[in-house]
């Protein structure tokens, strides 16, 4: 996926934000989600990535909401966490999308844009 210069730019500022979380800044892949990644690629991560997104983010689930994104055994969920990706909660206070309403594709490019950036940016430490 490429980006705009503005696009990056936003990005950096978004995971840097994040950084400064304490919350946040825990979470990092480990040896095996690397591996992991490496093994199946990363376009199939990607579409992993949109996938989590479209079944468990893309309409607003009152009861699963908060619990629908597990802390381990994906590398994307882990992603989810650091990114405040993970719950439509954390999506609403961080990029202030109103969680009750559905996602459309540009918030869901958007969501895929930064989860895929934080994995990025992991897979070169």
């Amino acid at each position: 996926m490429t980006y705009t210069k503005k696009q990056i730019i936003w990005i950096d500022n978004k995971l840097n934000s994040l950084e400064k979380s304490k919350f946040r800044s825990s979470f990092h892949l480990r040896k095996y989600m690397k591996e992991y990644i490496n093994d199946k690629g990363i376009d199939t991560i990607e579409q992993h990535c949109e996938d989590f997104i479209n079944k468990n983010l893309k309409i607003y689930n009152k009861e699963k909401d908060g619990h629908q994104t597990p802390t381990k055994n994906h590398p994307v969920f882990i992603a989810q966490h650091a990114t405040a990706t993970c719950c439509r909660g954390c999506i609403e206070k961080w990029y202030h999308i109103p969680k009750e309403k559905e996602l459309d594709d540009r918030e869901i490019k958007c969501i895929k844009a930064i989860i895929m950036s934080w994995i990025n940016r992991e897979l070169k430490k």
